[in-house]
């Protein structure tokens, strides 16, 4: 098993710990804020995903491209690309309920 550590600066004093491991195929991440010990969303985890090193302070940012290398294949990647899926559907929708609203007032004119 692979494994790589970073400190992230969150909103705590204290940097928090994110954790990748990976074994095979399957890539697992860890955080210590307190949404990555609930098993949640952690913003942490994915800005490390993305590609992101801005609130890494350790000294190991360089990994950031290895664990990005474990991406392909794994069930990570595929859930990722949901997400990604998922936030172009809102955009969208957004864009359209954006567009309605303003037909709205112009309606009301007739």
């Amino acid at each position: 098993m692979d494994a790589i550590i970073f400190l992230v600066q969150g909103s705590a004093p204290e940097p928090y710990r994110v954790t990748f491991t990976k074994t095979k195929n399957n890539l697992n991440a860890f955080c210590t804020c307190p949404a990555g010990d609930k098993g949640q969303y952690c913003k942490h985890r994915f800005a490390i995903l993305s590609g992101s090193t801005a609130s890494i302070v350790s000294e190991n940012q360089d990994k950031v491209a290895l664990v990005l290398s474990w991406l392909p294949g794994s069930d990570v990647e595929k859930a990722l690309e949901e997400v990604a899926e998922a936030e172009q559907e809102c955009d969208l929708a957004k864009k359209r309920l954006t567009l309605a609203k303003k037909k709205v007032p112009k309606a009301m004119r007739l």
